[in-house]
């Protein structure tokens, strides 16, 4: 290498300058002083500079590592790897590479003495040695040989303080496209429970997905907190308490998506709960703030888990699972499927697919809207005919079943559907029904998913039982989060809108975009039956031939039903528009097209204090 300094340079100058470059960058070095040609002064690379060449390649310190990583994805005790195929489920890396381990990677041992590399949709991961020094045989001043786990060196599998990684993994993945945070407990290592430096990765994880706004998947198999490691990590200002500050800090602002795979118990059943979606898998999961055992010691119930927080009781009871699996690889479909109607994070549109004719002719709408009020029908059939075929995906179906909420597209758009269901209990409003109708509301609103309200109820139902339920507490939130929603809102009327109901449905006093009716809606205080006995009970009552007083009733039903009637309601301008049933489709795809950009503004204020 030649290199030129200034004329005023002294011999010793470019000596020294010589020797300095040669021994830097390990190459012979020839100094020249202004514009000589000789060379005032040349250095030879030493003897201990890194020699190059183009056949360099591991060596054993690198092939030591990658020995000590492979034994780490080993994960717990043996004994315990060995159970999971008893209970169903997968080791958790294997876990990893079902739902990231077909879409491309970027890790891979090569030659250097691992196996298999890293699942291939795992872009990386971090904290794998996370408590190294604290359990392995190759820590520094453990006395390990260099050798790994071969079980003969003093761990082997049956040793129960193998704890790699900490017991949970984390890290980053590409699952259908996206870019995801994720965490997954490991099984094997105390039952999936956490302690403090699986805690940190946890945290981490959570703290980098509020910087990155990209989704975060937890993969959720933990017993809770390890409790004879408490020390240093429960209550601590960074301990598992900061766990579920962070999932308020993120709720809302990424989509959140927890699966469970196995008994989620106390601390770890808040991470399920928190997140903006949960799937429980049949079988397996559970969650549940305390144990059977500690049930029993706190209350004397005896109970098994399943009893107590399996999927059943939170799809059904609680309302706390949006989805139950049949099994893992259903649980990855579930989500891949869900995940497809959401933006990576607040303030951007949902992801566009292509349009698809529905699954049902839109020509049969008016046919399957039976003429009386009272009679059933499965709005699930009308949403066929609405939505592009094979997108409805409803959650929490079985938790107050007479809202259905579900996901769908129309034209392509996604959009989130609120819907009367009119085979249950006549689609009257109960308390379960109002407050899951309101999450999802709520949830569809953060993530700019437009809504639909299809409107076919008697209203919120009446009684004591719905009153000690909390209908008026938990009706509330349905209007307040259909009254908070920024988002498009389309309100159909597909046939009786009556009393509060059309308020929580998304009335016209609700800033819908539109509020469109079918030929069979009805807008009212209460019904007909409802209306003739409360207002001419008593004129009714007076007369005494039966006949004559079932006449009198039908024509003052008639009557009342010609105030209430759709026709009435658009020559009033009370909804924008009656439509031939035949065309909603391509009426509500037209003004969720028209109405995408809208923009709402709240009232300037911290928040509102009904939820």
């Amino acid at each position: 290498m030649k290199v030129h300094v200034e004329s005023t340079a002294t011999p010793e100058e470019a000596e020294a300058i010589a020797r300095s470059l040669a021994a830097h960058l390990g190459v012979a070095v020839d100094v020249h002083v202004g514009d000589g040609d000789a060379p005032a002064a040349r250095a030879d690379p030493p003897e201990t500079a890194y020699p190059l060449a183009d056949d360099l390649g591991p060596t054993d310190r690198e092939r030591d590592l990658w020995a000590e990583i492979e034994d780490l994805r080993e994960g717990g005790p043996a004994k315990y790897r060995e159970r999971l195929a008893e209970q169903g489920k997968l080791f958790v890396r294997d876990r990893l590479d079902l739902w990231f381990g077909s879409e491309g990677g970027t890790h891979s041992a090569g030659d250097a003495g691992a196996s298999d590399g890293d699942p291939a949709g795992i872009r990386f991961e971090d904290g794998t040695f996370a408590g190294f020094d604290d359990w392995h045989p190759n820590a520094p001043g453990r006395g390990g040989d260099g050798e790994g786990d071969d079980g003969e060196d003093g761990e082997g599998d049956d040793d129960a303080d193998r704890l790699p990684a900490d017991g949970l993994l984390t890290g980053a993945a590409t699952f259908e496209g996206r870019d995801v945070h994720y965490m997954a407990n490991d099984f094997t290592v105390k039952a999936g429970s956490m302690a403090a430096k699986g805690v940190e990765k946890f945290l981490r994880m959570q703290q980098r997905a509020l910087k990155t706004g990209n989704p975060v998947l937890y993969l959720m198999d933990s017993s809770g907190g390890r409790i004879d490691q408490q020390s240093g990590f429960f209550a601590n200002r960074e301990g598992i308490g900061k766990y579920y500050y962070n999932h308020s800090m993120l709720s809302g602002a990424v989509p959140q998506i927890c699966v469970l795979y196995g008994p989620c118990i106390a601390g770890a059943a808040y991470t399920p709960v928190f997140a903006d979606f949960t799937v429980m898998v049949e079988g397996m999961s559970a969650m549940a703030i305390a144990s059977p055992r500690m049930v029993e010691m706190v209350t004397g119930e005896e109970i098994d888990l399943e009893a107590l927080g399996g999927p059943r009781v939170h799809a059904e009871e609680s309302g706390s699972a949006d989805l139950v699996a049949e099994d893992e690889e259903h649980a990855r479909d579930l989500v891949a499927d869900l995940i497809g109607y959401l933006p990576d994070r607040a303030g951007e549109k949902p992801p566009r697919a292509g349009s698809k004719p529905p699954k049902y002719s839109p020509e049969g709408i008016d046919g399957l809207i039976p003429q009386s009020p009272t009679r059933p029908y499965d709005v699930r059939d009308l949403l066929d005919r609405i939505a592009d075929a094979e997108s409805v995906f409803e959650l929490k179906a079985g938790y107050g079943p007479e809202v259905v909420t579900a996901f769908c597209r129309i034209d392509g758009r996604p959009v989130g559907v609120i819907a009367n269901q009119p085979t249950e209990r006549s689609g009257a409003i109960f308390p379960d029904a109002a407050e899951k109708a309101a999450e999802f509301v709520w949830t569809c609103d953060a993530y700019e998913v437009p809504l639909l309200y299809l409107c076919d109820t008697p209203g919120f139902m009446a009684g004591s039982q719905v009153e000690r339920d909390g209908i008026l507490e938990k009706g509330k939130k349905l209007i307040y989060a259909t009254s908070s929603a920024t988002v498009p809102k389309q309100t159909v009327v597909v046939r009786k809108a009556y009393g509060a109901g059309i308020y929580a449905m998304g009335g016209p006093a609700y800033d819908p975009e539109s509020v469109i009716g079918l030929p069979s809606g009805e807008i009212a205080i209460m019904g007909p039956e409802a209306a003739i006995n409360a207002v001419y009970a008593r004129k009714l009552a007076e007369i005494d031939d039966p006949d004559e007083r079932a006449a009198e009733e039908k024509r003052l039903r008639e009557e009342y039903r010609e105030e209430i009637d759709v026709h009435r309601m658009a020559s009033e301008v009370v909804i924008d528009e009656i439509v031939p049933p035949s065309t909603l489709r391509e009426e509500l795809a037209a003004r969720f097209a028209f109405y995408a950009d809208v923009r709402k503004d709240l009232p300037e204020k911290k928040h509102g204090t009904v939820l």
